[in-house]
């Protein structure tokens, strides 16, 4: 098992720079996900600014070669870009890989992915970013499974022999990918006829989302004290307790500096937010960046498109975790919204009352309409039927008008048919 270290660079005229020791934290929980590496500990190393050849300082790098070398360590996780020559250059300095937070991101997820289109998303996405990476190896493309070669890869090999390896496996992904996202279509299409609202779990990772999938639909899907836990879609109907049935999503979590990629690779999952009637915003309200992790998933929805007329509900979870006086703090301030709910899905509390809260959201309003259909839409008229929603239909010369009530989605989803 490879040794391995975590640096979370602290550097002082980064406009985007956060709490260190919060983020050192997250970087630590990033690398214990990872199977197969033995995370030793990490350090926050604060810079006046980023070395362009080295990332640290001359003075630095020394030291912490004398320090990695005395713990055998083999691998140096960076928390946060580092560049090709940067890479290289610690490699050499060090005699240990060194891999940047988008590379570790990229490697768990190729670990986690089971999907057919999420492996070929992430293996694209993956070979994209290797291919800015000049001094690596590619004989991992050969695999058949496993990781991503990042960690445990050999030695370098002929650059423009590894370019050329890259570009024809990325050919050959893309034309396995146009078959799989035709199947894609085919379950968007399914979606649409689905009579059920669609509820989506949104929240950064490890906020406690399959947790409360698992509490609300009785699932067993993997909960763990671990980043990246769920990483494919899971679905699952829920009766509400006015007795109105939902799907009930649960999603990728999402993470500050997620590689843009990423969010490309993992559509499959991403769409079903897309689609969704609620969106239920999970928070970690015990964690001290939760202000920092609420405000890193709203700019992926927005990134993502998820329309602003889609309702959402912020569940501060996690809620046993915290000191008396702030438990009671947040569920005044929570008593206040309509639209927040304080629970703890591990024990349970407070759920019920935001099954109530999702009831009531999707009490959607209605509105009448009369449609004119041909006589050869059968299929159409077939899903307004299932959908409950017809209230006349009066067969005429040219077309048959039927009367429906139906609310917004019902609506969209009629004219995606």
């Amino acid at each position: 098992m490879m040794r391995a270290w975590v640096l979370h660079p602290d550097i002082q005229t980064d406009r985007d720079r956060r709490a260190a020791q919060p983020a050192l934290d997250e970087a630590l929980a990033l690398a214990a996900a990872l199977p197969d590496l033995s995370v030793e500990g990490g350090e926050i190393v604060r810079l006046p600014r980023a070395h362009p050849g080295h990332l640290f300082g001359t003075g630095k790098l020394e030291e912490l070669k004398t320090r990695l070398a005395a713990d055998e360590i083999g691998l140096v996780l960076i928390d946060g870009p580092v560049s090709p020559v940067q890479q290289r250059n610690l490699e050499k300095a060090w005699g240990v890989k060194v891999l940047d937070r988008t590379g570790l991101i990229l490697e768990i997820f190729s670990d986690r992915a089971r999907t057919r289109e999420g492996v070929l998303q992430v293996e694209m996405a993956a070979l994209a970013y290797q291919r800015t990476r000049l001094v690596r190896a590619w004989t991992h493309l050969e695999r058949q499974r496993g990781g991503l070669g990042f960690v445990g890869g050999p030695g370098e090999t002929q650059i423009e022999a590894d370019r050329r390896a890259i570009d024809e496996q990325l050919v050959r992904l893309r034309r396995q990918l146009d078959k799989v996202v035709r199947t894609r279509e085919l379950h968007r299409a399914a979606r649409a006829r689905v009579p059920f609202p669609i509820v989506a779990l949104v929240g950064y990772t490890n906020a406690g989302k399959s947790t409360l999938f698992n509490r609300v639909t009785g699932a067993s899907v993997m909960a763990e004290d671990m980043l990246f836990a769920t990483l494919d879609p899971t679905m699952r109907a829920v009766d509400l307790p006015t007795g109105r049935r939902v799907i009930l999503s649960d999603t990728v979590g999402f993470v500050s500096n997620l590689p843009t990629q990423l969010v490309a690779a993992f559509r499959a999952t991403l769409e079903e937010v897309l689609a969704a009637d609620l969106i239920l915003h999970v928070r970690n309200v015990a964690h001290p960046g939760t202000e920092e992790q609420a405000a890193d998933v709203e700019a992926i929805l927005a990134d993502l498109g998820v329309r602003e007329d889609v309702p959402m509900i912020e569940v501060w979870n996690k809620a046993d975790l915290l000191p008396p006086e702030r438990a009671a703090a947040l569920a005044a301030l929570a008593d206040r919204h309509d639209t927040v709910a304080l629970v703890s899905a591990l024990d349970g509390e407070g759920v019920e009352a935001l099954l109530g809260m999702v009831a009531d959201a999707l009490d959607a309003p209605r509105s009448r309409r009369t449609l004119d259909l041909p006589f050869d839409a059968g299929r159409r008229r077939a899903w307004l039927y299932e959908q409950g929603i017809v209230e006349d239909e009066t067969p005429r010369e040219d077309a048959i008008a039927i009367t429906v009530n139906w609310t917004a989605r019902q609506a969209r989803a009629f004219h995606d048919l």
